[in-house]
């Protein structure tokens, strides 16, 4: 798999993903909302971290910065 997030992409995934655990593990959003968004969270930090977004592969957008 070819990388496709850059630096920035990581950081607004990664903040999303701890608002949304919060949102979760606080009880604020419950039931099958804050399912969806606790699964919702579990992938953002996995693309995060391996740095490949399958839904940026579909259109062939690419975040990541080209090396010279």
């Amino acid at each position: 798999m070819k990388k496709n997030t850059g630096s920035p992409d990581h950081i607004i995934r990664i903040l999303a993903a701890i608002v949304f655990a919060v949102l979760y593990f606080t009880g604020t959003v419950t039931e099958t909302c804050g399912i969806v968004l606790l699964v919702m969270s579990a992938i953002f930090v996995s693309t995060s971290f391996v740095g490949f977004c399958p839904l940026y592969a579909l259109p062939g957008t690419n975040t990541c910065p080209t090396k010279q």
